[in-house]
Order: structure tokens, then sequence, then C-alpha cells
């Protein structure tokens, strides 16, 4: 019997499904990632990502496809980590602005919604590469758009979902350092199984574990060990009670009370910080971080009925986790906003410590494995009151949920794409707090082709790259996308990366020692530096950043 259309219930099943495949295949799809290093993470911010949208589903149990697309999208654009788990975001950002207005959905929808994904997907990446999770989803959509006159829903699913699987097979023809390792793109595969996860649900099958797919925190506790957690303490908390409130509109009350979201906003924002709204023709969320909850959850119940409410006192919660937490905080001023704030990310407790010391407002916890989301900054921007904000991704996995972060956000929020810890530090000695935002942003800007950034970290599996042959285990010298050196001795590895990084004007070798290392070693080879390079200057700092053995700075 052919399905000729889909309602809200069927397609909040097969974005389910999609999301628990995903999560069931996360770790093979990190295991795709052509790099050996130990920061595969394309299954792990896919799987974050889509988890966030599913939460926003279950809090919209609607018969209307249009509404739970959009909360699906939602919750992906809050929830989205890494370029992989952004595009996923805007794929489905584009799909439900196809949609938002159809109860059901026929297949010509279903197709029209594919297509509308994939126009807002390329739209938001500035140069986009063929052989990666755009193709797959462009070639889908394609097959979708040549079989929508049809009348099953689930036939032309089939048709996106083989189709997919094809072009997926197709990446490293596309990518030739695909071929060469033998991979298809991680990206892409990832799209694969949530369209498998579509199908399936269609059919009324589960092809995902049975288990209930693991909640967002859940996950951040597992694929990294730990959440990351506020290094605020306890005492200095001023909003005690992270507020979210979920409300239906009702018309009758509309009519009484007009709803202007950012007259709203502007109201909700006298009640705390750390402030979201999200509204679409039916529904209102808000997240808040407020000391008198009651006060909120009155405003929200003006226009409408109160569907979802979740009070949580952050004081009790993080009293614990925080009491080793011993670092200075920057003084609070009552005087109103400060002029700016720059919001950096990093991992490790040095690293954090030779941000903070160059003036960063804020340093939000992560990097390789751990990429923070669009909300993550949102939340960050918010909490740190200024006029204008200037975020320093450090890392290329991060910038375009950093650019997501600053369209969303109503402040005046520029990014500076740092792709590294030392292009992040080279920028912040360019920040000068007299200078207009457009003059900071530029010169910031330009301090990042001065710097020469090196890693060195180990090889988490066999391969062959770049006509490189790499052991499990073995110390690779990295620089951008190249593997200069590898081999069992890290010394070694990081002398071979010095002599490739240094040249004749190069003056300052900035070395910073990971978790890993010692001391003693790190000076052993500045000792090689200075014999090999005697116009360099050597610095050497403790980063305790996990991962990577040693992150080099040359200038």
């Amino acid at each position: 019997m052919a399905m000729n259309t889909i309602n809200g219930k069927k397609l909040a099943a097969m974005m389910q499904e999609g999301a628990a495949n995903l999560s069931a295949n996360s770790q093979r799809i990190d295991a795709l990632n052509v790099f050996p290093v130990p920061d595969g993470d394309t299954g792990t911010n896919m799987n974050l990502t889509i988890t966030s949208g599913i939460q926003e589903v279950k809090n919209n149990e609607q018969k209307h496809a249009g509404s739970v697309a959009a909360s699906f999208a939602k919750g992906l654009l809050m929830g989205a980590r890494g370029n992989s788990g952004v595009i996923l975001s805007q794929l489905f950002r584009g799909f439900s602005k196809a949609i938002e207005k159809k109860e059901t959905l026929a297949p010509k929808d279903l197709a029209d919604a594919f297509d509308k994904g994939v126009e807002t997907a390329y739209k938001a990446v500035m140069k986009p590469v063929e052989g990666t999770i755009l193709t797959v989803a462009k070639d889908a959509a394609a097959s979708g758009r040549e079989n929508a006159e049809q009348e099953d829903c689930l036939e032309l699913m089939k048709q996106v979902l083989a189709e997919a699987e094809q072009s997926l097979e197709r990446t490293p023809d596309l990518l030739p350092i695909l071929k060469e390792v033998g991979v298809v793109d991680s990206g892409g595969q990832g799209l694969v199984t949530i369209y498998e996860g579509f199908a399936a649900a269609m059919e009324g099958r589960s092809i995902a574990p049975s288990e209930e797919t693991p909640s967002l925190e859940e996950l951040v506790k597992f694929e990294h060990h730990q959440s990351a957690q506020s290094h605020m303490s306890t005492e200095d908390i001023e909003f005690g009670y992270c507020t979210e409130v979920m409300v239906k509109f009702a018309s009758d009350q509309l009519h009484e009370n007009p709803y202007d979201e950012e007259a709203f906003r502007q109201k909700l924002s006298e009640y705390g910080d750390s402030l979201l709204v999200v509204s679409d023709e039916d529904l209102l969320k808000i997240h808040i971080h407020a000391e008198y909850p009651g006060d909120v959850i009155t405003e929200a119940q003006r226009f409408g009925s109160l569907i979802n409410i979740k009070v949580e006192n952050m004081r009790e919660q993080h009293s614990s986790l925080l009491e080793a937490d011993k670092a200075p905080e920057v003084p609070k001023t009552k005087a109103g906003p400060s002029k700016y704030a720059v919001i950096t990310v990093g991992m490790g407790s040095g690293i954090t410590e030779l941000f903070e010391g160059l003036g960063c407002s804020k340093v939000i916890e992560g990097g390789q494995t751990m990429n923070p989301s669009t909300e993550d900054f949102i939340k960050a921007i918010e909490e740190v009151n200024a006029e204008r904000v200037i975020l320093l991704p450090n890392n290329s996995n991060i910038i375009m949920a950093a650019e997501q972060a600053a369209e969303v956000v109503e402040r005046d929020v520029a990014v500076v794409p740092s792709k590294s810890v030392p292009q992040g530090l080279a920028s912040m000695l360019s920040f000068n707090e007299e200078q207009s935002l457009d003059d900071n942003i530029s010169a910031m800007k330009e301090s990042l082709q001065f710097v020469k950034t090196g890693e060195v970290t180990y090889a988490v599996r066999d391969t062959s790259l770049n006509g490189v042959s790499i052991k499990k285990g073995d110390f690779m010298g990295i620089t951008g996308k190249d593997i200069i050196s590898n081999g069992e001795n890290v010394s070694e590895v990081s002398r071979e990366l010095l002599g490739h990084l240094i040249d004749e004007d190069s003056e300052i070798v900035t070395i910073i020692f990971g978790e890993d290392r010692v001391e003693e070693e790190a000076e052993e080879l500045s000792v090689f530096i200075e014999e090999s390079f005697p116009e360099v200057e050597v610095e050497i700092h403790a980063g305790r950043q996990p991962l990577y053995s040693y992150i080099i700075s040359v200038e």
C-alpha cells in the first residue's frame, strides 16, 4: 500500500530513527576521518547535534509536519558542533523552511524539502568542497526531484537513500585524499545513516539498537569523558536557577497580549542572563538563568498555555564540582556592559591562562574532540555582557559554529577565523580596545598570516598518507594538513617538524607542551633551536593540553 502522505507523528519517528542509527554508528563514522590523529570526531559532532534536535522534537509532540520540522531545525541549530554539525543543521533548516506550512507531506513536498535543504547548506559554506556531505546531500536531493511526481513517499525516500549511498561511494573520486587512504567521506556517511533511519521508520521497522537514545548531557560525558563545566565559583552565580519554559500560543491570549519577540526578549533580559528566546507560529521556548523563575513563567504564560517547565538549582548542581576551582575571576562591574569582550576556545589549563593573560574575557573549554556548539558560543556571548564581542575559534572545525552564533544573537559580534591556538594568541596581540570593531577585526585577521603552527600528536591507527607510512602509536609532526615527520621518538619527530617550520625570517618560536610531556624535555627542544637557529628567540609554556604533546608557534 502506497504511503501517499507523511504526518507530523511519522516525520518525528523518521527523525528519531535517523538519530538512533547515527548514534549507533558514530564511532564508525569517527574512524573514517582521513587524518590518523586522535581527534576524528565527525560522527561525534553529528551525533551531538542531532541529539539536540531530537530533544526539541520530543518537546513538540505535534501532528503538524511543518511544526515538527521547525522544532528539529531549532534543536539542530542550537546544538550544532563542528563543521559537520553546522552543515547538518543548515540542511534541515532549509528542509523545515520548505514545509513550514504543511500539515502533511506528499512526495513532492518531501522532495522540495530535501532540495531546499541543499540550497541553504551550500549558502552557509563559504567555499563548498565536493566529495563531502554537501555532495551526498545534493545528489540525493537531485534524485528526489527526478522522482517527485510519484505518489508514494516511501518509494521516494528509498530513491533518495539509494542515490545518497551511490554518491557516498563516489566521494573518493572527488577527493583524492579519501582514495589514497581508502575511505569514503565521514560526513557523507553520517548523512546516509540518517537517511537509512528515515526509510526504516517509514517502513515501520528499526535498524538501530533498541536502547533509548541517550540525552545530550550523557553523550557529552560519554564521548569526552567529562562535560564542559563552567569555571565560575558557586557563590558567584548571580542568577541561580536554569529555567526553561515552553508555551503553546493561544489565540485569545495573543489577542489581549500581542507577541513581539524582540520586546519580549528585552523584557526577560531584566530577569537574568544566558537568555535564549525562540518561537514560531505555534510555540515559544525560553532558556534563561534567573533568580526568580516564577517571574519568567508568569511573563511567558501571558501568551498561551504552559506545556513544559524545567527549573534547576545551579548552585546545588555545581557546588561540589566547582569547589576545587580557584581560578581568579574578572571582577564584575555594575556600571553596565563593558566595551569589548573576546571569547576564545582552548583545552588545557595552561592555554586558558595564556589567553586570559592576554585579555580574553572567556575561554570556552573545547577544541579537538570537543567542539563547542552554536549554543555554547551564544551562552558565552550573553554571559560576558559586552557591547562588542570578538570570537576566536582556534580550530577550523569550530569556525562555522562561531559564525552561526554571531548571526543568531542580536549583538555586535564578529569572528576572527583563527584555525589554531598560536593563531588565536597572535591575534590577541593585535587587539586594541581603543580601536573600532572593524579596525580590530582587520588587524587581528592580518596577524593570522604571520604565524606558522606545528603540532605533535600520535596516530590512532596504521595508515599511509601522502606516501608516508604511519604506524599506530607513532608520533607525528603536523602543520596544517601536512604530516612532516613521524616515528617512535617524540623528540626526534618534534625536531624535524621545527626544522621544517623555522626559516631565515623566523624571529620567535613558542613551545607549548602538553599534559603528557615535562618541561625538561621542552627545554631540550629549546637548546636544539638555539644551536640550530641562533637568531631565533624561544619561549616555553606549560599548556597542559590533552592529545597534543606539543603545539608550536613560529612567528
